[in-house]
């Protein structure tokens, strides 16, 4: 291990406020889970409780570990940290379902307020607008184009209130990012289902196009980094690359992964014979099963 980084890791501290937020979440949606499981046991599975956990400790890895400590020796960890927040830890989170579980573990007079908020048309509008796949798709490309600009790219490297306006961005965007993709509950299809895929390609290009340019590029794009020392016999320029063929090889692979999926599931036979007929009754079963537990908590 390099200098560099042996000095960042023993300069690392455990930042309490990230980690009490994230146990505190996983403590609230594990109480809201336990009752939702006591009252209607098939509503959340054990694999979405998983999913979800999965997803918190991923996020406290990405801003809460060692690696957050490192992030400005090389360009390959920081790069690790944007992956997490974008692509990894926002559809764990999603895939756990996590609206209804946590509206049953806080306390009912929060949810109460939260309902009467969340009912207003003027947030049902932004609701619906923020959760379009077109916002969706354009926020989370404008957010990795944007935040790997040399400004404000570096910005974040010299202060780091912006660092953490960095991440919260990546998060966000993230998280509307694969909100289509996933649709957790409430949400309502907007685009049908075989639009997905060609949702994940759309959204390959701009990650494919900065990281080409990251590997390609002869020239270290981000001066902080040019004038750190040699780390781990890697050269800034070596790191840059590296960092790069990281962001285009990752992004490929856990985007072609659900559009993969979703195009096995539309052509499945079960799928193809399932007539338009049937499908507002199973709607209905899902609804009113969904509907039950979450009026309750409301």
């Amino acid at each position: 291990m390099s200098a560099a980084i042996k000095t960042a890791i023993d300069s690392w501290q455990l930042p309490l406020p990230v980690t009490l937020a994230l146990l505190l979440m996983a403590c609230v949606y594990l109480r809201g889970w336990l009752h939702l499981r006591k009252a209607f046991p098939h509503t959340i599975s054990v694999a979405q409780f998983a999913a979800f956990m999965s997803g918190l400790s991923t996020l406290w890895i990405a801003i809460g570990s060692p690696v957050n400590a490192v992030d400005d020796e090389l360009l390959t960890f920081h790069m690790v940290q944007h992956l997490l927040l974008m692509t990894v830890a926002p559809p764990l989170i999603l895939l756990g379902a996590p609206i209804m579980p946590l509206l049953h573990g806080l306390p009912r007079r929060f949810v109460r307020v939260v309902g009467r908020v969340f009912h207003h048309p003027a947030v049902q509008w932004v609701a619906g607008v923020a959760t379009h796949p077109v916002f969706c798709l354009l926020a989370a490309s404008f957010a990795v184009i944007a935040w790997h600009y040399p400004a404000l790219f570096e910005l974040g490297l010299k202060s780091s209130w912006w660092h953490e306006v960095e991440h919260t961005c990546f998060l966000m965007t993230g998280l509307l990012f694969w909100w289509p993709v996933v649709q957790p509950w409430p949400s309502a299809a907007r685009w049908p289902r075989w639009s997905t895929p060609l949702y994940l390609f759309l959204a390959t290009l701009p990650c494919d196009a900065l990281s080409a340019f990251l590997a390609f590029c002869d020239r270290v794009v981000y001066r902080p980094y040019a004038a750190v020392p040699h780390v781990a016999g890697i050269s800034p320029l070596g790191d840059q690359e590296f960092a790069g063929a990281l962001m285009w090889v990752s992004v490929t692979f856990i985007y072609l992964a659900p559009a993969v999926v979703v195009t096995i599931q539309l052509l499945s036979p079960s799928r193809l014979h399932l007539s338009e007929q049937d499908r507002p009754e199973l709607r209905g079963r899902a609804t009113g099963r969904l509907s039950a537990p979450t009026a309750e908590a409301l």
